[in-house]
């Protein structure tokens, strides 16, 4: 671990005065105090204790500021207070044995929840960590290590819905950019680009799996949408790590998302596994029923799987396309296009949005 603790301080800057403690008067002096004192600590190598105490002080008081309303109004100097005690609070965790983990968590919670600070330090820091980060077992491979082995878990065998040719979203292998603008994005037309991502290593290398993204990023805390729909009342919002998250939902059933449109062109790239999407163009707004209200305008009060055509009896009469999206694939959707998504099998997609 000594060669850990001496890469943490090659990230800190070389000098005390390089840290730049200097806030607004919305700060408390108390807190800027505090600050000084951590830093002293470190730089002099005394207390690592007292200096993981203050640095979760720092913490907990400056957590508070964040959350006293909206994010706007949330004073920016309190997030850099913020990112400061979880980087202090990271670099004093690596003092110890096993804290690898606990030190990545803190430097994730200033990423997310603070500000840049010190020239991007904290994604510094975090790329230092990752490197030890195989020192240290997950929780869960802990537990399994004094279990015995119940042998591999079957594969998911998707199941593959039929897409009838005359709802079928068309398929080209490799378009040239002007033929793509010619034919789809000039015209506003869907289509499946086969091809445009093979030399991607995820795609070409078959990397990407569950195994693989819990190795590189099973220790990363994330921000997490939970929930079936948005437009439920249990749906929220949380932070949970990479790990958490395959565990308790990934592994899990996965459930349909709730059909919407985004004001923006999509690349909708299937990177593993297999999902149904249907499409519905912009003119068939009226007849997928949105909600009423200007946050929820873009999305359908229509269940797809499920409509109620009692009280949603026009969503029966509106056109639509549809397609499997297979591995390697990418769906190109155009501006404000009525999309529903379900994965077939455990699967993993990247989305790219443009105006």
């Amino acid at each position: 671990m000594s060669c850990l603790w001496n890469e943490v301080l090659a990230v800190l800057p070389p000098r005390i005065e390089d840290l730049r403690l200097e806030f607004s008067r919305t700060v408390d002096k108390s807190l800027v105090f505090l600050l000084r004192q951590i830093v002293e600590l470190l730089y002099e190598g005394q207390d690592i204790v007292k200096c993981l105490q203050l640095s979760q002080t720092i913490i907990d008081f400056s957590w508070e500021k964040l959350n006293i309303g909206t994010w706007r109004e949330v004073e920016k100097d309190w997030r850099r207070v913020y990112s400061h005690g979880c980087l202090f609070k990271a670099v004093c965790l690596c003092k110890g044995k096993t804290a690898v983990r606990e030190a990545i968590e803190a430097c994730d919670m200033g990423l997310l929840m603070g500000a840049t600070i010190l020239d991007n330090i904290l994604i510094r820091l975090v790329k230092v960590l990752q490197n030890h980060k195989t020192t240290v077992k997950r929780p869960l491979e802990d537990a399994a290590s004094h279990q015995e082995p119940s042998g591999k878990k079957p594969s998911v065998v998707p199941v593959i819905q039929e897409i009838r040719t005359s709802v079928a979203v068309p398929r080209v292998r490799c378009p040239s950019l002007e033929h793509f603008r010619a034919q789809y994005l000039i015209p506003q037309k869907p289509v499946i680009l086969e091809g445009i991502v093979d030399h991607w290593p995820a795609v070409r290398d078959c990397k990407w799996s569950v195994d693989y993204i819990r190795d590189i990023a099973g220790c990363r805390t994330v921000p997490v949408e939970l929930g079936s729909r948005y437009t439920d009342e249990q749906w929220s919002q949380t932070l949970m790590t990479v790990d958490e998250f395959i565990e308790k939902y990934i592994l899990a059933q996965e459930e349909p998302n709730p059909i919407g449109y985004l004001a923006q062109h999509q690349l909708f790239e299937q990177v593993v596994g297999h999902k149904y999407i249907r499409l519905y163009s912009p003119e068939q707004t009226a007849k997928l029923h949105p909600h009423p209200t200007q946050l929820l305008y873009n999305t359908s009060q229509v269940d797809v799987e499920n409509p109620d055509l009692v009280n949603f009896p026009e969503f029966e009469l509106a056109d639509f396309q549809e397609c499997t999206l297979r591995p390697g694939e990418v769906l190109f959707i155009p501006v404000k296009y009525w999309h529903y998504v379900r994965s077939l099998d455990i699967s993993f997609s990247v989305s790219f949005w443009w105006t």
